[in-house]
């Protein structure tokens, strides 16, 4: 379906002419002088995961930040477990086992999650194999009520459980009730007709209890992941979508009322590719305050790009790059208390690669690019991730070694 963009004109005249007069900047790109530098006052806080740990996933709420990630049961077999543990500003909590099994779809980039509801319930997902294909898979639902010291199944969050894709979920928990607003890539017309298009699709779980599921999207990309954040006006999600000229642009969907927007473009960046790159978007809520981050290879350049929004994702002003040479991806951000939007990604720095991080505000870069680990640029690195809680950032990753490990370090949001 078509798109329209939601980049604003008149905001963005302002915004645009205050870019220039930063050193470094250019008035058709956003482009800023990037200089990299040893991230100062990282703590490691290496959470309670054991080797071979991978698919992180953080989520912060009113008790902590969640950490999610799997784990093998053994090395010599396919089976792994799901675990969690809470950081509550001081150190992790002994882990909780969600599930384990030998069903799990085990993946870099399409990875379980927890969140913490309004009334301290957790609610979490974890994917499993439909099928015996590589990616016939669903998403399972499971959901604890004491702390995360039990967990009960609760089935698939879909109606469709063919053995096609379903997957790269994000959870939105309401406000003012126990329940939240999960979104999620759904490929059941896949089921009878292989050329069918992946959907975006949404629900509303109460108690568990997921409401008819929305079609938001008929046509998005394969398997880039979505990210959802809560604002002033309702949830705001976005995903990579893919128009009928193979365009695979970042798209983003508002809530409007009892219902849902159309589809909009957060900007045209024209990016055609006739395959998904795996490289979702990231977006972050404050009240009206809204921040999106992504990846795009257009005309060749591949760049990271941040974007502010000052009315709940109505507009938002042209983009700022973040880093145009050569970057991989792979990004999260998290906004401070100050009026700021804290990005990381995975830059390629010759054969290896680099978990940077950095800030910026409205009107552009503040301080350096930071080196906040030396990395891979290989799949099996994963996706890096981030939550702000109590003032400080935390930030996850896989150590891609023999056998990998997870990394956590904390560090002030200021």
């Amino acid at each position: 379906m078509p798109k329209a963009s939601i980049r604003s004109e008149a905001a963005g005249a302002g915004a645009l002419a205050l870019l220039v007069l930063l050193a470094g900047c250019s008035p058709e790109t956003g482009i800023v002088e990037d200089v990299v530098s040893e991230a100062p006052s990282l703590l490691a806080n290496d959470p309670p995961a054991g080797p071979g740990a991978m698919a992180p996933h953080l989520s912060a709420g009113a008790s902590g930040v969640l950490l999610t990630w799997l784990e093998p049961v053994e090395t010599e077999t396919r089976e792994h477990r799901l675990r969690a543990s809470r950081w509550d500003g001081a150190a992790w909590a002994e882990p909780w086992e969600l599930a384990a099994g030998g069903r799990f779809f085990a993946n870099w980039a399409d990875v379980p999650a927890a969140v913490e509801l309004a009334d301290g319930s957790l609610q979490a997902h974890w994917l499993g194999m439909l099928g015996e294909d590589t990616y016939a898979y669903g998403v399972h639902l499971t959901r604890s009520e004491d702390g995360g010291a039990t967990w009960q199944p609760q089935g698939l969050l879909h109606d469709d459980a063919s053995p096609v894709e379903h997957g790269f979920v994000s959870w939105v928990p309401l406000a003012d009730t126990a329940g939240a607003h999960v979104f999620w890539l759904d490929g059941g017309a896949k089921a009878n007709d292989p050329a069918a298009d992946m959907q975006l699709r949404t629900a509303r779980l109460t108690a568990g209890t997921a409401s008819p599921e929305t079609v938001l999207d008929d046509r998005v990309c394969e398997c880039c992941q979505t990210d959802a954040a809560l604002t002033a006006s309702g949830p705001i999600v976005v995903y990579r979508d893919r128009g009928p000229t193979e365009i695979r642009d970042v798209s983003v969907i508002r809530a409007e009322g009892d219902g849902w927007g159309e589809p909009q473009a957060l900007f045209e960046d024209a990016w055609e590719i006739h395959g998904c790159p795996v490289n979702g978007p990231s977006v972050a809520a404050d009240g009206e305050r809204v921040a999106v981050v992504w990846f795009t290879g257009a005309r060749e350049q591949p760049q990271v790009k941040v974007a502010f929004s000052a009315d709940a994702g109505r507009t938002f002003d042209p983009p700022i790059t973040v880093d145009a040479e050569q970057p991989i991806g792979r990004c999260d951000l998290a906004l401070d208390d100050a009026g700021g939007a804290w990005v990381s990604w995975m830059a390629a720095v010759g054969e290896r690669g680099q978990l940077r991080l950095r800030r910026f505000t409205t009107a552009g870069p503040d301080g350096d690019s930071q080196i906040v680990a030396d990395t891979t640029t290989s799949r099996s690195a994963g996706v890096p991730r981030m939550a702000h809680f109590d003032g400080r950032l935390i930030i996850a990753w896989v150590e891609d070694a023999e056998p990998s490990r997870l990394r956590v370090v904390v560090r002030p949001a200021s």
